[in-house]
């Protein structure tokens, strides 16, 4: 009997630099936006000299420039020439009303749905928010995961994708299959942190490999590195 030879597909996920209103503790949602801070580009080009030799197939972003720019700034430094790809599914989550919001202002304002929104993530309503749900973003996740999969089936196939810090934990969480609740379980994710998914089964499965990385930046982190 002939066995089948097993490909390992890899996603690098990459969590945006620090801006502005990450530092200010506000919520920047799907469609609020504020610039990289200047040390975030000093740690963009350290994840981008981290991963200068990896062989990558395509470079992906959500199209928040936050995003994009990080995207880039990392194709740069790995000098890999690569185009960064925007990819709708790879947006933070929409926020709605809270957007832009202090964090400490929208919890004073909405108590229930923003604790719900970082612990219980089975009972996060948005409706009153007019935002969006764990289970579309998840949704549209896990379809970028597995047409990536799809498109690069060789083995050691690997793509960078950046993306958000709240939009990553659900899609990430939603990928290693976790339950809805404990989707958020394994906490927040670090600015220009890397974390890798591979999947050996063309994409309906992910394990994790790496998670939340952050030692290439070769400094203490602050709190406000993972809000």
């Amino acid at each position: 009997m002939v066995s089948k030879e097993i490909k390992i597909m890899q996603i690098y996920f990459v969590r945006h630099g620090k801006t502005e209103w990450n530092l200010a503790s506000r919520f920047q949602g799907g469609h609020g936006d504020s610039p990289l801070l200047p040390q975030s580009l000093k740690d963009i080009q350290k994840l981008g000299k981290y991963l200068k030799g990896t062989k990558f197939r395509g470079i992906f972003a959500s199209p928040l420039q936050r995003a994009f720019n990080t995207a880039q700034g990392i194709d740069d430094a790995m000098n890999a020439k690569l185009p960064v790809v925007i990819d709708e599914r790879l947006r933070e989550f929409n926020l709605g009303d809270i957007e832009g919001m202090k964090f400490d202002d929208a919890a004073k304002k909405y108590p229930k749905q923003i604790d719900n929104f970082w612990h219980h993530p089975d009972q996060y309503d948005p409706r009153e928010l007019h935002g969006e749900t764990y289970e579309h973003v998840i949704a549209r996740g896990k379809d970028f995961a597995t047409e990536m999969a799809q498109r690069f089936p060789e083995d050691d196939d690997k793509i960078l994708a950046v993306s958000h810090g709240a939009a990553l934990s659900a899609i990430m969480g939603g990928l290693l299959g976790y339950p809805l609740k404990d989707v958020r379980k394994r906490g927040g994710l670090s600015n220009t942190s890397l974390t890798v998914l591979e999947t050996k089964d063309g994409g309906k499965t992910f394990h994790s490999v790496i998670w939340n990385e952050t030692d290439y930046l070769g400094r203490k982190l602050s709190k406000t590195d993972s809000l």
